[in-house]
């Protein structure tokens, strides 16, 4: 289950106040819990829900060492020291998971939204969150038409600028006058402008345009020094801030040379420099489910599932949403109960269907919705097979025009070879 994946997990000592002791163990971070278990008796000495805490602090031990103190409601409070790699790390991630909780929690409770308690709520919860990333994934697409478009307009100013060289370069292989007038030469300075004109025609292909961004725990190749920051997702590339919304670092789409995914709440992002140090960034985020699916998209030849995300998404973990089940799994629950539907009256079946009678699974509202739901997303899977297609052949397009470019820049440089000997 999503609930039960294991975020990060960190050497510590716990102190255990009815022995007045330190005992040593492991500290563990589910998106939803906070767990600690002894190293010698593989005791779960803490285990409590992040909904339960009231309050998460940097604090020292003795006035010595350093300590994280945790307030669970009731007043209880746990003491937590040595960590490793340091605090601030601990406690930087942790207070992230603990903060989104509680924000996803005020904003449902805002809109007077309920968490979902019936199978036919959750799976419209589900369908919705996949509509919103086939969404994501559209404007993507939507962005990178664009940009081949701009492309290619580039390409047809290119040829046209290639006919104005041959003409040129006729007039010079047969000049109908000798010596050459000074006209001739003004003419490429004449045609400046129009190469200005061209610069100015493809500003649109630099402007970009926020795919998501989330908040997130930004760390820097030593993971001993983390800061909370953002995570920025561009149709051209990645942006990451500091929580003062300072640029930290910028990838360009073509500059990014691989993104690992650890698991389903941390990615790691390299760019390789030469006689430089790669710059490479890790980023651990509650609303890392809703990225990864758009960098599959952006970056699918460089983004790498390592083995814990890997076993996730084999075993069915949705890493798309925090809750307990998949879509899948939902609908195979609605494909069992409509078979149990069909069994004939009488007998245990009989009771089984009068029990799930007075208890619909989906009520009318909920099917209308998720009916909705489906045609929106049948209509942008069509509009993305279109949009996919149009761009394959806007591709072989280019393709075409830059081998015949290349052909009539490699003809004409030999001309103007010919011309300076």
């Amino acid at each position: 289950m999503s609930s039960d994946i294991c975020v990060h997990s960190w050497p510590c000592s716990y102190y255990l106040d009815l022995e007045k002791r330190w005992v040593p163990g492991k500290l563990s971070l589910t998106p939803h819990s906070l767990k600690f278990t002894a190293d010698k008796t593989g005791d779960v000495l803490v285990g409590l829900p992040l909904s339960s805490i009231v309050e998460i602090r940097k604090a020292a031990s003795h006035f010595i060492f350093s300590a994280i103190t945790v307030l669970e409601k009731g007043h209880l409070k746990h003491w937590f020291s040595s960590l490793r790699p340091s605090r601030n790390v601990v406690f930087n991630i942790i207070e992230h998971f603990w903060r989104e909780l509680l924000l996803s929690q005020t904003c449902t409770a805002s809109v007077g939204l309920p968490f979902p308690t019936t199978k036919g709520q959750e799976l419209t919860g589900l369908m919705a969150s996949s509509q919103r990333r086939l969404e994501d994934t559209a404007k993507v697409l939507h962005h990178q038409g664009e940009q081949l478009d701009s492309v290619m307009k580039g390409l047809e100013k290119m040829e046209s600028d290639l006919d104005v060289a041959d003409r040129l370069l006729t007039e010079l292989e047969s000049p109908s006058w000798w010596p050459f007038s000074s006209k001739l030469w003004k003419m490429p300075a004449e045609a400046k402008p129009k190469e200005s004109a061209s610069v100015a025609d493809c500003e649109p292909f630099g402007k970009e345009g926020i795919v998501i961004k989330i908040p997130a725990v930004i760390s820097q190749r030593a993971e001993a020094h983390t800061k909370p920051g953002r995570l920025t997702v561009l149709v051209s590339g990645l942006e990451i801030h500091d929580s003062n919304s300072l640029l930290l670092h910028r990838f360009e789409r073509e500059d990014v040379d691989d993104i690992k995914v650890h698991s389903p709440y941390e990615v790691s992002i390299r760019q390789r420099l030469i006689g430089r140090p790669d710059v490479a960034y890790r980023i651990i985020s509650a609303k890392m489910p809703e990225v990864i699916p758009v960098l599959e998209v952006q970056f699918s030849k460089k983004i790498e599932l390592l083995e814990d995300a890997l076993m996730l998404r084999s075993t069915g973990a949705s890493s798309s949403t925090e809750r307990s089940f998949s879509v899948w799994q939902a609908a195979s629950g609605l494909m069992g109960h409509a078979v149990h539907h069909e069994l004939p009256a009488g007998g245990h079946e009989g009771g089984l269907l009068q029990l799930q009678s007075s208890q619909p699974l989906l009520s009318e509202g909920e099917a209308q919705e998720l009916t909705q739901i489906l045609s929106k997303l049948k209509g942008l899977a069509l509009d993305s097979e279109a949009e996919l297609q149009r761009q394959g052949e806007a591709l072989d397009g280019i393709t075409t025009a830059v081998d015949r470019t290349t052909l009539t820049v490699d003809k004409h440089n030999r001309r103007m070879k010919k011309l300076t000997r």
